[in-house]
């Protein structure tokens, strides 16, 4: 059996190009601070599954019931997984086969809905996500989409609004979940107002499941009749999904999955899913998880005393969006900056924001991968102080080439996990 080095070796032998896109991209997410949270650094024992003859597999079906003979140990897999989904998170089902977030959702719409039932989700210039019913996104083409927003001066959710808006709309299904909200979800009360005009409540958890996990925000499970998840940003797995759900919807979900909306599992990032809940289910994993939004308030507060305006104030959880409107620039110009200096960030509209989405006010930072390396609170405040140099002379590539070269300096006190030392 080959070992990582040979298998290395392999693949520059055999395709040298590849090898060295590979190589270029190992020490740029080595040598960069990545700030963008739906990204992350996952471990060598996620990248070893990932990776593994589990790829070699077609397995359409579930454990028990596949339409290809030689399953004996993908059943086993697949199994172990599930069952490791349902104690972290403590549900009735899982269904771990999604590619990832979107189909994910898809599948639960699929499941639940007919075509024009109505969606109700957060609008995703104000932090929702495409698939909760923004305009060009297939659930808003094949439902009806209506939208609840962020208070304009608070930029916070005003649960009464979405109540008000919930029992005027008599929504078939309500959607809680972002992309771009730095404060936490009142499940609680969101499933209530589910309830209220008998609608489903799904939970997309993508962005928040590890800090979910390690008890840093509410928990959904008690609450939603489902929960759709990414298994990478905070959970630090692979590009995967996982539904989670209630014993009543778990044939519906199955069926909207396979055969409805996809063929066979990719059993290599089953496997790696696997591993990851498994380090998700420590105390490790949940200490990690409390610095994350620890890490993210420090950043936030450093911003804040720099001059920045950060959109509902702050930040609860491990992300950050931020409005350079008074800083002169805009996100798009400031983003490409910073990632000149070293510093990986996106560039994201802010709630009410009079740009276009392709050049907005903002850009969106988070702490997942910073973290995953070790880094605290001291580096958080370094870190916003670059920040201030960067976005106040975006042009000067004196200063961005001097934060680059600082930047590489303090990665190299952090290695990022499963990249090799170079």
């Amino acid at each position: 059996m080959l070992d990582v080095k040979e298998a290395k070796l392999a693949l520059r032998d055999t395709d040298p190009e590849i090898f060295a896109l590979i190589g270029e991209e190992e020490r740029y997410q080595q040598d960069s601070i990545r700030l963008i949270p739906s990204e992350n650094y996952v471990s060598q024992a996620v990248l070893e599954a990932s990776g593994s003859v589990l790829t070699n597999k077609y397995s359409e079906g579930y454990p028990g019931k596949r339409y290809y003979e030689g399953q004996l140990y993908i059943d086993q897999l697949e199994t172990l997984v599930q069952d490791r989904a349902k104690a972290l998170f403590g549900v009735e089902h899982a269904n771990v086969q999604p590619y990832s977030g979107s189909p994910a959702n898809l599948a639960t719409y699929d499941a639940l809905l007919e075509p024009g039932d109505k969606i109700m989700g957060m609008s995703l210039p104000h932090g929702g996500h495409l698939t909760h019913g923004w305009s060009v996104n297939f659930s808003a083409r094949f439902y009806t989409a209506v939208q609840y927003v962020v208070d304009e001066t608070t930029h916070l959710i005003d649960y009464d609004k979405v109540r008000d808006l919930a029992k005027k709309e008599r929504p078939r299904i309500i959607v809680a979940g972002a992309t771009a909200y730095p404060r936490q979800f009142d499940f609680a009360t969101l499933g209530e107002i589910a309830r209220e005009v008998d609608a489903y409540f799904l939970a997309d958890i993508a962005h928040i499941a590890g800090l979910i996990v390690a008890g840093v925000h509410p928990d959904p499970a008690p609450h939603a009749d489902v929960i759709t998840t990414t298994t990478h940003k905070t959970l630090r797995g692979p590009r995967g999904a996982m539904i989670l759900c209630k014993e009543e919807h778990a044939k519906a979900i199955d069926r909207a999955v396979f055969p409805a909306l996809q063929g066979g599992p990719h059993n290599h990032t089953t496997a790696a899913i696997g591993v990851a809940l498994k380090e998700a289910a420590t105390d490790e994993f949940r200490a990690y998880g409390r610095q994350i939004v620890r890490n993210a308030k420090a950043l936030a507060a450093e911003l804040l005393e720099r001059g920045f305006m950060l959109v509902s104030g702050g930040t609860d959880n491990h992300l950050v969006l931020i409005d350079l409107t008074d800083k002169g620039v805009t996100g798009k110009k400031a983003a490409k900056a910073l990632d000149r200096a070293g510093i990986v960030t996106n560039y994201n509209t802010v709630p009410y924001d009079p740009r276009k989405p392709f050049s907005p006010s903002g850009i969106r930072i988070g702490t997942p991968s910073v973290t995953s390396r070790g880094m605290g609170e001291d580096e958080m405040r370094r870190i916003a102080a670059w920040m201030d140099e960067v976005v106040a002379s975006p042009d000067d590539e004196d200063v961005t080439k001097r934060v680059a070269a600082e930047a590489k300096d303090l990665c190299a006190d952090f290695p990022a996990p499963g990249i090799p030392a170079s």
